[in-house]
């Protein structure tokens, strides 16, 4: 990674990297991942050799960012709204916490402008697929966790979801729940959720799902992953009801 590039997103992450490399290793897709190199280097965590042709890409920090972005998030939440009860304050930290914000604050910050990858995978447009943003903000959360301290990663993380919470003050419903809690009103059999098809390839797929009341046709939505396109399919069937048909 040049000096600009690592000034304009040190500007953008509100934190001086000790250890670019953690930002370097946040930033490398798998096609571009060096082999044999120490994964982890500097930090809190440590280093240690990567077994033989492990990359030393996103995939390890994306996995303790995830862990930093939600006890972060529980916390905010819990401070923020303390009449809240445990039901409501999960709905808003399942919104916020999802590939879908995630993706949405990586393109808010030009994220997408840093990722290093191969040339194959920058012509095939790899770098703005929302999947890979997401994977990719959460690798930079744990990047800053780790040459940072937490102090970092929640000072990042309360300027860019911030916005994200005052977009609604109200606590999310899911479609799920509510269609769930719809249909037992009526006395009438749990919804039933279907795979229709998957398409795409394994590194950007596509779900299309069913869903299914009793009495009532079906709705189907298509999303990238398999949750998604079933929030979107009740969602859906819920719009349906609402507008009185079939009820």
């Amino acid at each position: 990674m040049n000096d600009a590039v690592l000034s304009r997103l040190s500007g953008i992450l509100g934190h001086d990297f000790t250890n670019p490399d953690l930002l370097t290793e946040a930033l490398t897709h798998a096609s571009a991942a060096p082999r044999g190199k120490l994964r982890g280097t500097g930090g809190r965590a440590g280093g240690r050799r990567a077994g033989p042709g492990a990359p030393r890409g996103y995939e390890r920090l994306e996995f303790l960012g995830d862990r930093v972005l939600g006890l972060i998030i529980a916390e905010l939440l819990w401070r923020r709204f303390p009449d809240e009860a445990e039901g409501a304050l999960t709905r808003r930290h399942t919104q916020l916490v999802r590939r879908e914000a995630l993706a949405e604050v990586a393109k808010a910050i030009d994220l997408s402008s840093a990722i290093i990858m191969s040339a194959g995978e920058h012509g095939a447009g790899t770098r703005d697929i929302p999947g890979i943003l997401a994977d990719v903000c959460e690798a930079v959360i744990a990047a800053l966790y780790l040459d940072g301290g937490l102090a970092a990663a929640a000072g990042f993380i309360h300027r860019h979801w911030e916005r994200l919470i005052e977009a609604d003050t109200t606590p999310p419903r899911d479609p799920k729940t509510a269609l769930q809690e719809w249909a037992q009103a009526r006395g009438r059999k749990l919804p039933l959720y279907e795979t229709v098809r998957v398409d795409g390839p394994p590194h950007d797929r596509r779900f299309t799902i069913a869903v299914s009341v009793e009495g009532l046709p079906s709705e189907s939505a298509a999303g990238p992953s398999k949750r998604s396109a079933e929030v979107m399919a009740a969602a859906a069937l819920l719009a349906r009801i609402a507008e009185g048909e079939g009820t």
